[in-house]
């Protein structure tokens, strides 16, 4: 058993696996069962643990975000349409401040 480190040439990621050699008995041969253990930091050269899609134990994985949540499913039909009114209202404004800045230069 030991530690073998793999370069994706494409990404550039050097990732680390468990070997375990395993004996096949039907061609009599030796082959090398391999496990991932997670990705190599390029500066410290430490594995960092990883599932190999960059998700959950991966140093880059955000997670879920934490309010699902949205306000609009605990909105009133009337409520909806008084916040599409104002949201309209706010964007004709904006429209209009554009277009008078385009005007002044």
């Amino acid at each position: 058993m030991g530690i073998i480190y793999q370069k994706d040439k494409r990404s550039g990621i050097t990732y680390a696996y468990e070997s375990i050699s395993v004996w096949n008995k039907e061609l009599k041969q030796s082959r090398a069962k391999r496990k991932l253990i997670g990705r190599v930091d390029p500066d410290t050269g430490e594995i960092v643990p990883t599932d190999g899609r960059c998700r959950k134990r991966s140093p880059y994985y955000k997670g879920e975000p934490e309010n699902t949540d949205r306000p609009i499913k605990s909105m009133t039909k009337a409520q909806l349409m008084e916040e599409v009114i104002k949201l309209r209202k706010e964007n004709d404004d904006l429209k209009n401040r554009i277009n008078e800045s385009e005007g002044r230069e």
